[in-house]
């Protein structure tokens, strides 16, 4: 690819320097492999904290710290019913990040 193909790529791929600020807060996020493992998780379909919480065998407070840095990121959203809360993906495309990675 030539240097001005690979800078047209970019320049439409992430139009400002705002772009760059955003996707480097989901890789923060996406950062420790507890994470990146429960987002991966979570893109096969929806999951409670207690669930997360078994499958990651950590406790509940750890496994709620790594889903408040996800959410605050944008990666994932909540919804409670009763006493429970139900993650889910919000940011699809970091599911397509993971899986070209694990392919790698």
């Amino acid at each position: 690819m030539a240097k001005n193909d690979r800078t047209m790529k970019t320049t439409t791929c992430c139009a400002s320097p705002a772009s760059f600020t955003r996707a480097a807060e989901v890789f923060k996020a996406l950062g420790h492999p507890t994470r990146a493992m429960v987002v991966a998780e979570i893109g096969e379909g929806e999951r409670c904290v207690c669930e997360l919480t078994e499958l990651a065998g950590c406790d509940i407070s750890t496994m709620s710290n790594h889903l408040a840095v996800l959410k605050a990121a944008g990666v994932l959203r909540s919804e409670r019913r009763g006493a429970r809360v139900f993650y889910s993906v919000a940011l699809a495309c970091v599911l397509d990040f993971l899986g070209c990675v694990a392919r790698k």
